[in-house]
């Protein structure tokens, strides 16, 4: 689970600066998946980055316990000179993996052939999306980070991921942003929004929906 206590971030706004995460706390994958709903610009991909610990808050703490993944399906922090192999064996060491299972897992589950074994920067954005999504499958994680699902490849290979979600839910919990209500539905047991820089949290998806609506 996530903690936060006190979390504030601002960004520069024509007159002064914008809260877009104002004095929040509370405790996030506690009670199985989470789905946060927000419109584009409320603040949910900020707020991922900070639960993940790619981006600090301007004040508050967060405490992370357990193994916190980096945005599932992520592919923006591959380095394009490296190899998709390369890449895994340094996500796995990073998180203290077992780095031949991560690199057999993510080549078997991204279906992407000897491509695998060329730099990142000559595939397509199709390719870097299925290593992403095979390396964060491939790493177990306590909690999982998911910035608006999307649909990667064929509908063969959506099912798989899919699947891939569904089996870890068994065992982990999600941290789901979006702004798709049926994505929110789909995999989360716990909803919030995030208006004005605040988390309200609702146990009904109805009730959050019509917050959701309300702001948007």
């Amino acid at each position: 689970m996530i903690e936060l206590r006190n979390v504030t971030k601002t960004y520069p706004a024509p007159r002064g600066r914008r809260a877009i995460l104002d004095d929040i706390t509370c405790v996030l994958g506690d009670e199985g998946s989470v789905g946060i709903l927000g419109r584009n610009g409320a603040g949910k991909s900020t707020l991922l980055r900070i639960l993940g610990g790619s981006e600090l808050p301007d004040l508050g703490t967060v405490k992370r316990h357990g193994r916190v993944s980096w945005p599932i399906g992520f592919s923006g922090g591959f380095n394009g000179s490296l190899t998709g192999e390369e890449n895994c064996r340094f996500a796995a060491r990073i998180y203290d993996a077992d780095v031949d299972e991560v690199i057999e897992r993510t080549r078997e589950f991204a279906e992407i052939g000897d491509y695998f074994f060329m730099p990142v920067r000559s595939y397509s954005s199709g390719m870097k999306a299925r290593l992403a999504f095979g390396l964060s499958m491939a790493i177990d994680f306590d909690v999982y980070l998911v910035d608006e699902i999307t649909a990667v490849g064929d509908r063969k290979f959506q099912k798989k991921c899919r699947d891939a979600f569904r089996e870890r839910e068994q065992r982990s919990s999600m941290i789901i942003v979006s702004h798709q209500m049926k994505t929110i539905q789909e995999y989360a047991k716990r909803f919030a929004v995030l208006v004005d820089g605040k988390l309200h949290f609702y146990d009904d998806l109805k009730e959050a929906e019509q917050l959701y609506n309300k702001a948007s």
